[in-house]
Formats: structure tokens, sequence, C-alpha cells
């Protein structure tokens, strides 16, 4: 936006001088791409702090408002396009309009001018309110990924081959025995042909030889050469081994580590297929590069070298013509790098969708059969596993009719050595066992050709899959710990809410300038529609979000600047859907205090009048439930959820619809339960059903992310507003059901 003020054109700022405004009076702009008739067409909005102003093309049409006149700015996103609206005494004006690509910007823009409105100073942070874009901002092209902001084009592979490389001095020890190893096993397998060539044909079997007739000696040598080979490579086996476990461990922990120190949001815009393949499969194929790739590449040059020299030594002429394939070979894969990078990369992301559905289709397998969605489910996880294959298919023709070439050239080194080295032998230029001993090195040196070509499989993997491990790394969490961070070891409980402005995505606000202040130990209800800001106004207490705009504190502290272990040890969280993890009952109520005793889990149980039904099971607190509590019923799932907020003991109780869709005798037997556990303790309920609200202190009406109305039961009625509506409305839904 601030170069966009700086890069104004002379038209513009002629146009500006007629209505006495200068460049540096402007303060906030946005840049449009059509006209008012949907036309490809250049407009600017500029504001300063007195006024607005919209100019279209080179100034065909010029729209001067007055900021205090502007009751509202907003954008209206369209399909394609967006509208930027004007209130002026309660009529919209549309100032421009603009392709959906722009929409961030203007977005920007009404917020900004919100800001101004009330009379507030413009930081430089404020500028940067909008999210990243869709496009790389190098060469523009779309992200093949719109969650992932990496450009296929632009993606730098060589920043993240020295970035793995940094991990390699944390096993350098085990790197450089291996490398030793290696290196020795290598010179005895480079000896061999030497044996079984020159020394064996020329030596022992020519008469006249050095070693004339010693066959059992020469013999015994090659096969102890062969067996200390055969030794060293057991070593390098076992200590291979345990380093490969160690790098496959030290990745996933650092990856799941890194996981949950992220943002609630983070795991909004992820798939669970996505996430699970970051954990296991991404990490085994980095696990790859320290395993095959980094010895072996250092070794198979070594190696290539070592062969490279000794066949010199023996015939420079052959050596070179044994070279010849090579540079074809070189071009062949540089031609092929780039198209398996984006084909492995693409397999991947097609793997990731398919374990999604999977794993969406086992986690809802009690939905599917409910509503006989079998058929549906296999004609959805058929189209991704199409594709999956049609990816595959692809990698794979490509590997099996390139490589088999590329091999094809380097074996025809054998053919020209076979027929150049014997016309050098049969004109006595070359010893017969020289030639033995040269093909023998021709065979030993298709080993590391035949690596270097496999290595654009291994590269193209290794670092897609590290860019995608780096990102989760470098992702900073919304939500961060200020540094000198309060603990406050005994919240009382008060909350207060300032001028509090959310939204999840831009130009979509949840909450609209949220003001009030509970005192501690008080039970306020949150009631109002779907999709009114209920859950969201609980989500940023618990601080799960951040506040776009204004302050939440409690006991007079900005929650951003307590520490989070503060924060979330007490405040509890009771939801409509409870997550149980797999596991025992007793250690699903325990899970927040980890450390509590057996006596103090039947407490809270009992508390939440889960403890009767808890003896029936099998194995009564010692019952292993599935998954999700899959075993268990809705209600006993939400009792096992209460008990897990008793045990706990927290200063701030959330009850997200706690005791929605329960039948009447559960219901009751919840909120028996419920009606403890708020005792001497801030509570927030959030409820659909008035009835269960009948205890609060106050009651917020919220509508369209803003709070109408707020008081008692009886004063809301009094009021005859929107709390008197709902109660009308539910109460007659009652009757009709004959409640």
């Amino acid at each position: 936006m601030l170069e966009l003020i700086q890069g104004l054109s002379d038209s513009i700022l002629n146009n500006l001088k007629l209505y006495q405004v200068n460049q540096n009076d402007i303060i906030i702009a946005a840049k449009g791409d059509l006209d008012l008739s949907g036309y490809c067409s250049t407009s600017y909005v500029l504001g300063t702090k007195e006024a607005l102003i919209t100019i279209i093309g080179d100034g065909d049409k010029v729209t001067y408002l007055e900021n205090k006149d502007i009751e509202k700015l907003s954008c209206e996103q369209l399909v394609s396009t967006g509208l930027l609206i004007a209130t002026v005494e309660g009529v919209d004006y549309i100032l421009c309009q603009f392709t959906n690509s722009c929409l961030r910007e203007f977005s920007l823009l009404c917020r900004l001018f919100e800001k101004i409105k009330q009379g507030q100073v413009l930081e430089e942070k404020d500028y940067k309110m909008h999210e990243l874009p869709l496009t790389c901002p190098k060469c523009g092209s779309f992200y093949e990924d719109p969650v992932r902001k990496i450009c296929p084009k632009c993606f730098d592979k060589r920043k993240i081959f020295f970035r793995v490389l940094s991990y390699v001095p944390k096993y350098k020890f085990h790197i450089t025995i291996m490398l030793i190893l290696m290196l020795i096993s290598s010179a005895l397998n480079v000896f061999i042909p030497y044996l079984t060539g020159n020394i064996f044909y020329d030596e022992v079997l020519k008469q006249g030889g050095s070693l004339f007739g010693k066959i059992a000696f020469i013999v015994i040598s090659i096969a102890l050469v062969k067996l200390l080979a055969t030794i060293i490579s057991i070593l390098y086996g076992r200590i291979n081994s345990t380093f490969s476990s160690k790098v496959i461990y030290d990745l996933k922990t650092e990856i799941f580590n890194a996981l949950q120190k992220l943002s609630l949001s983070f795991f909004n815009s992820k798939q669970t297929g996505t996430l699970m393949n970051n954990v296991n499969g991404d990490a085994m194929n980095l696990q790859y590069f320290f395993h095959d790739g980094v010895p072996y590449f250092i070794v198979n040059i070594i190696q290539f070298i070592g062969i490279f020299t000794v066949m010199m030594i023996i015939n420079w002429k052959l050596t070179l013509l044994a070279l010849i394939p090579i540079p074809l070979v070189t071009y062949a894969l540089r031609k092929l790098f780039p198209v398996l990078g984006v084909l492995y990369s693409r397999m991947f992301r097609q793997n990731s969708s398919l374990n999604s559905i999977i794993s969406d289709s086992i986690n809802g397998s009690r939905v599917v059969k409910a509503f006989g969605r079998e058929e549906a489910e296999i004609k959805r996880f058929s189209v991704v596993n199409r594709k999956n294959y049609e990816v595959n298919v692809n990698v794979n023709r490509i590997n099996q009719t390139v490589f088999p070439l590329i091999y094809f050239f380097m074996g025809t080194s054998s053919l020209i050595i076979w027929s150049v080295g014997s016309w050098l032998v049969v004109n006595d230029q070359l010893t017969f066992g020289s030639l033995i001993s040269f093909t023998g090195y021709i065979g030993m040196l298709l080993g590391p050709l035949e690596f270097m070509t496999r290595i654009t499989d291994w590269w193209s993997n290794c670092m897609n899959s590290a860019s995608r491990i780096f990102e989760i790394l470098d992702t900073v969490p919304e939500v961060e710990e200020h540094k000198d961070a309060i603990k406050l070891p005994n919240i009382k409980g008060d909350i207060t809410f300032k001028n509090v402005n959310f939204e999840y995505e831009p130009n979509k606000p949840i909450l609209k300038d949220i003001n009030f202040e509970i005192k501690a130990g008080e039970m306020i209800g949150v009631v109002g529609h779907t999709g009114a800001g209920k859950s969201t106004l609980a989500n940023l207490i618990c601080r799960l979000y951040d506040v776009k705009e204004g302050q939440i504190l409690i006991d007079g502290v900005d929650i951003r600047e307590i520490s989070l272990q503060s924060l979330h040890t007490q405040i509890g969280f009771v939801l409509q859907e409870t997550y149980l993890f797999m596991g025992s009952i007793a250690e699903n109520i325990a899970y927040a205090k980890p450390n509590a005793t057996r006596e103090e889990i039947i407490e809270a149980a009992k508390i939440a009048n889960a403890h009767d039904f808890i003896m029936k099971l099998p194995e009564g607190y010692d019952t292993i439930i599935g998954v999700r509590g899959q075993s268990l019923s809705g209600g006993e799932k939400q009792r096992i959820a209460i008990a897990r907020a008793v045990l706990l003991n927290p200063r701030i109780l959330i009850l997200d619809e706690a005791t929605a869709s329960l039948d009447t005798e559960t219901e009751k037997q919840i909120q028996e339960a419920l009606e403890r556990l708020v005792k001497g303790r801030t509570t927030i309920s959030i409820a659909h059903r008035l009835s269960t609200l009948r205890n609060a202190d106050r009651l917020f009406v919220l509508e369209n992310g803003q709070i109408k109305e707020s008081g008692t039961h009886e004063e809301l009625m009094k009021l005859k507003g929107n709390y008197f509506n709902l109660v009308k409305k539910q109460n007659e839904a009652l009757r009709l059901r004959g409640v």
C-alpha cells in the first residue's frame, strides 16, 4: 500500500490537486482493475485524514467524499468481482469495482478507514493486516496448493539442500565411521579386479611371471580380500541400522514437537492425511538422505575417481573411449531432473489426499453406515485413487523408459573396450590380464554411474520432503507466548472485552466491537442464532486465537501477556462434541491433570454423575475406550468431559452447548453435575436451550457478531427484543413437541 502511494502517476496527482490534496496527505490507498461497468480499467481509491477520493481511468470519473459523511465503508464480494461501497445518509454508493484478486487490498483499506474514522493513528503494522497472496510475488504464478505458499517455478532446492546438510554435524560420528568403513570396503573391491586380471593372468598363469604357478596362493589371497570386504560390510550395516533409526526418531520427534506448538488456525487449513504424511512419509524420505544418500554419494564419487585413476594407469586411451557415453547420460539427467521433481511433488499431494479420505471414512464410519453412504465413499475414494494411479503411471513410465536407455548407452562402454582392447591384445599393445582387469573396472564403473542416474529420484524425493518438513518447522504460531509472559498462578476470574473485533477470513467479520465486563464468580449465559459468534467468543477467551483488534483482559491483564500455561491450566472447557482419546476412562478423566490420584479421579466422576455408569463397565475406570469414545453414549462422554473439567478445578469455566442433543433424563443428570461444577468460579455458558441458563446472573444476546442485548432473564423479557423472540419461538417449538 505504501509503495502504491509513492508510485502514483502525474495524471493521478493532477486530479488530486483539483481537490487540494497532496501526495503526502494520502495515508491509505487501493488499486482496482475494473471500471463501474465491469470493463478492464485502472481505478484508485485514496484516503486522507479528511476525505476519500476515487479516481477511475485517467480521471473519467472522480468521487470526493468527506470522511465525516461516510457512515460505513465496506467490500461486497460477488462471484468473481468485488464492490467498494460507501454508505452516506443511509444510502449505499458504489465507489469502484474490482476482480477478486484485489479483494484483500480493498478489505485492508476498509479496516484502515474505520481506524481513521475513530481518530486512531495508523502504524506500520496496520498496513500488514492482509493475508499472503495466492500467487507467487516473484513470477506471478498461482500456487499449486493454495494452503502451501510455495511456487514450483521459484522453489530453490539448493537452499533446502544446504539446510538439510546442516543436520550432518549432529550425526558426524556415525557418518564418519560409516565413511571410513565404506572407503576401506571400496578400496578392497577396487583391488579385486587387479588381482583377478593383471596378477592372476599376467603373473601367475603366464610363464615367466613373478608368481608363475602359485595358483593356490593367489586364490587364497582373493578369498581373504573378499572375506575382509564382507566383514567390513557387515560392520557398516550394523552401524547404519542404528544410525538410520536414530535419524528417523529425531526427525519425527522434531516434526511432532513443532506441530504441538502451532496455533489452531494451522490445523484448520490442513488435512489429517497430509500431516500424517509429514510425520511419517516425509521423515522417512529425509532419512534416506542421511542413510543412503550422503554416504553413498561421497563413496561413489571417491570410488569413481579411484577406478578412473587405475584405468588411466593401465591404458589411458581405452579409458577415454570408455567415457564417450557419459556426456549423453549427463544431458539426459539434466533434462529429467526438473520433470521428476514436479511429478514427485504431485505424487505426494495425491497420496495426502488419499490418506485424508481414508482417515475421514474411518473416523466417520458410524455416519457412513448410518446414512448408507458406503458406495458414495467408494466412488469418492476411486476418484482420488484414480488420480494417484495416473501420477504413479507417469512417474513409472518415465523411469522405465529413460533409465533403461541410459543403462544401454552406459553399457556400450564395455562393447567398445572389448572391441578395441582385443585388437590391442592381438597386436601385443596390451596384455590379456590388463584387458580382463579393464573390463572388470568398466563393470565396477557402472555401479557409481548407475547411482548417479538414480540420484534424481533420491534428490527430488528428499528435497520435496525436506521443504514440507521445514515448512512446519518454520511456521510461526499465530498465537505466540510473550517473551516476558506474566505467570498468574491464581486467577480470580474477572474478564473484560474492550472493542474486540475478530475475523477468520478477510472481509468476513465474526465479532464486531464487543465490549463487556464479567466479575469473578459470575455465571454468564450467551445466546443467539447459529453463526452469531458464540463459540468464537469462547475460543478467544481461551486464546485459541488472537483478537484482530481490541483487548481481552483477565484480572486486568491482557491475555496476550499472560503465559499460556497459566491461562490453559485455569480455564476449563466442556464442549458439545467431546473428544476422548484411545485409552482408559481414568486416563481420559486425568488428561488435564496426569498426576491425579485414583481417589481424585473417582471424586471428580461422582461430581459429574459419571461414577455409577463407569462402575457398570467391565473394567470400571480401567475400561479401554476406542478413539473418540465410540463405545460410549453421548451423555456418558459428556459426563467424562465434565469430570475432566472438575479434576482440573479451573477458575474460569466455559460450557459450549454442553447439554445439546441429549435426552431429558441425561440432560437432567448433566445439568445437576454442571450446577455443582459452576459454584465458586466464573462461568460462561453457551446454549441454544434457554432453559439451561435459568441460573445465569446475566445473559448476552449475540446477533451478527454484536451484543444486541444484555441483562437478566426478567429484564430481557421486558424489553421484548431479540431474547424475547428467541424464548417465544422455543416455547412454541416445545409445545408442538408436547413438552
